[in-house]
């Protein structure tokens, strides 16, 4: 599987459970940290972040900054990737969860390898009862990767991101893949969220009308994540998303993982 530079963390071993040289870059001398958006906010977890994503997105705030993808160099700019077995992921992961149950499979964009993570899924789950979140901009899909998840984040990327696709064939926004996540997270049990990033007014608009489009959610379902890879320019955007969050009934996403690491990678 092919894995961004920070592909598993944090963790503090190796896979035959030996010491690793140096502390995660959360600094703690044990393995985990929080998840940091969405439903699931403050949860002990494990990451692993492979490398690829089939969109480009480089967003611009009301006051004219800009903030590209917040992990450019797992998604288009592609930066020291690490190729490692699934055997060896698994190993890795069983090793660095001693009271951890929450995996985050995130990126780039898991599902340009969704054959490998459904291996490394189900070889999981024959070891533990792990719950697994699967972070994706929701332009594809995968049933048998779907069979293992547990929380679907659905991050769909508005205009404000300046998206552009590295494949002609798949939209920026895809409603019909939304609403297969949906309908299929309801008919099976699981949970899913809407995760919407806050640039500029023109994303209320655009997030009503996909939302009047689809079917099977509710207000508990949508969040409103403020823009911004770091502190400062989050406090830039947090109040207009408060504003809009109490305005629509949705949820207020904070970025936990900001505030307490700043921007650093592998927390």
């Amino acid at each position: 599987m092919l894995l961004a530079k920070d592909g598993i963390f944090p963790i503090t071993k190796d896979k035959n459970g030996n010491p690793l040289p140096l502390l995660p870059a959360s600094g703690l001398p044990f393995a985990g940290t929080i998840q940091g958006e969405g439903k699931l906010c403050g949860i002990p977890s494990l990451f692993v972040r492979v490398a690829g994503c089939n969109l480009h997105c480089c967003w611009q705030s009301v006051d004219g900054k800009t903030a590209p993808c917040d992990t450019t160099y797992a998604a288009y700019q592609i930066e020291q990737t690490l190729s490692l077995p699934i055997e060896d992921i698994c190993a890795i992961l069983l090793q660095n969860s001693d009271t951890i149950r929450h995996i985050v499979l995130t990126g780039g964009e898991p599902l340009l390898q969704a054959k490998e993570l459904t291996t490394l899924c189900q070889l999981l789950k024959k070891n533990r009862n792990f719950h697994f979140t699967l972070e994706t901009n929701a332009t594809l899909f995968n049933r048998e990767l779907a069979e293992c998840i547990d929380l679907f984040s659905l991050s769909p990327k508005l205009s404000s991101s300046h998206t552009t696709s590295f494949r002609p064939s798949v939209p920026r926004l895809n409603p019909v893949c939304i609403q297969y996540y949906i309908q299929y997270a309801r008919q099976c049990q699981k949970d899913f969220q809407l995760k919407f990033v806050y640039a500029c007014e023109e994303d209320i608009t655009e997030i009503r009308e996909l939302l009047s489009g689809l079917q099977g959610w509710q207000n508990e379902d949508i969040l409103l994540m403020p823009l911004g890879g770091t502190p400062e320019m989050m406090r830039t955007n947090a109040q207009k998303t408060l504003e809009y969050c109490l305005r629509n009934g949705w949820r207020y996403c904070d970025r936990l993982h900001i505030s307490l690491f700043g921007d650093r990678i592998g927390v």
